[in-house]
């Protein structure tokens, strides 16, 4: 499929350091409706990272909810909020689409049910847009599947270099905050607790290699809106000592908590661009991931996969014993991270926003 491409300019801060000369910043009215109802889970860590990216230099400017208003809407959610606010800004709404329909699989209860209104909620949502940020090809596919008229970019959800960086020090924090001592060989897996991400199968495969730790970081944003969560409780409950589910941190934590582990595994089965393996590849640590249609489209990198649990266990078992295979593994992160360097996201961005900007102008002439 032909990916939709923005004009790259450097540093995506030539035009808009003329309109500066002329005494105008373009302003971006950035929003999301995680920042009050669903805090640490993707979306939301997407929207605050990007916020800051943007916010990094000084030749745009950025509002962000109820701050004030903008040139432009930048919306990360698609509820009633982003319907309010852009009211105010009639072609030129930006919404980048962090969930699909395919997305409440395994996440919701009764998802068989709500798929087909999902579907046509999402439609609505999408086509109330100006222009859509796919952050996969596979969410583009979704969209057009979809028959959503609204333009689309592919424009990937960016890594802030420097950001996830391993230190002694973050190690030590970071096993500190987990109950860890500085000898234990520990397997990290970040995700909310659904049986979308793969909570279960990340115990099997603890269950399987008992002579290290298995430790989970995330939480249930959506409290008992989650599908699967009696079972998955009861899981939890019966996992041996050696897997522990350690619960929510703060972002700002997630460095420290990142440079705790040694391995990481994202046994996940259905993500659009998700961040926490690429954080984890980004703070030096080999990632394993589920073997999904959706990578292979969205990584233009090598990575390590696994088509099931014996695969998990078996790639993570020579990952511990084999030093050799565990360095290529590092090497291999390393240039997976690449593709999302922050920057060229950065300038990728603010092209498509003057874009978006100079099309609205050209419309109501």
């Amino acid at each position: 499929m032909q990916k939709n491409k923005v004009k790259d300019s450097g540093d995506g801060g030539g035009e808009v350091a003329a309109d500066k000369q002329k005494g105008h910043v373009m302003k971006i009215h950035m929003i999301s409706e995680t920042a009050f109802v669903a805090k640490g889970q993707g979306v939301d860590t997407a929207f605050i990272e990007l916020v800051e990216l943007l916010r990094s230099k000084n030749d745009v400017e950025v509002v962000v909810n109820d701050e004030g208003t903008g040139d432009l809407l930048h919306s990360h959610t698609y509820g009633p909020y982003f319907f309010w606010k852009g009211r105010n800004y009639k072609g030129r709404r930006i919404h980048t689409v962090h969930v699909i329909p395919d997305s409440i699989k395994g996440s919701l209860p009764l998802w068989k049910l709500l798929y087909p209104l999902a579907k046509s909620y999402f439609r609505m949502a999408f086509s109330y847009a100006d222009m859509l940020i796919a952050i996969s090809p596979m969410v583009e596919d979704a969209i057009r599947e979809l028959g959503v008229k609204t333009p689309v970019v592919q424009i990937f959800n960016p890594i802030i270099a420097g950001k996830w960086i391993r230190t002694p020090e973050n190690r030590k924090r970071g096993r500190e905050m987990l109950g860890l001592n500085e000898h234990d060989k520990v397997i990290l897996g970040v995700g909310q607790l659904l049986d979308r991400k793969g909570v279960e199968d990340f115990i099997a495969v603890g269950e399987a290699l008992p002579n290290v730790k298995f430790v989970w970081v995330g939480g249930r944003p959506f409290g008992i809106l989650t599908d699967g969560i009696k079972r998955i409780n009861e899981s939890i409950a019966n996992a041996s000592e050696h897997i522990h589910f350690a619960g929510m941190f703060d972002l700002k934590d997630m460095p420290a908590i990142y440079a705790a582990a040694d391995i990481f595994l994202f046994p996940s089965y259905q993500e659009n661009c998700p961040l926490a393996p690429l954080e984890a590849a980004a703070c030096g640590m080999p990632v394993v991931y589920r073997d999904l249609k959706e990578y292979a489209l969205l990584y233009k990198a090598p990575y390590l996969k696994a088509a099931n649990n014996a695969d998990f266990i078996e790639l993570t078992s020579k990952l511990i014993s084999d030093d050799s295979f565990y360095n290529e593994a590092l090497k291999t992160s390393e240039t997976l991270i690449e593709q999302f360097d922050g920057n060229t996201i950065r300038a990728e961005l603010i092209d498509l926003y003057k874009q978006v900007l100079k099309t609205n102008a050209v419309k109501n002439k």
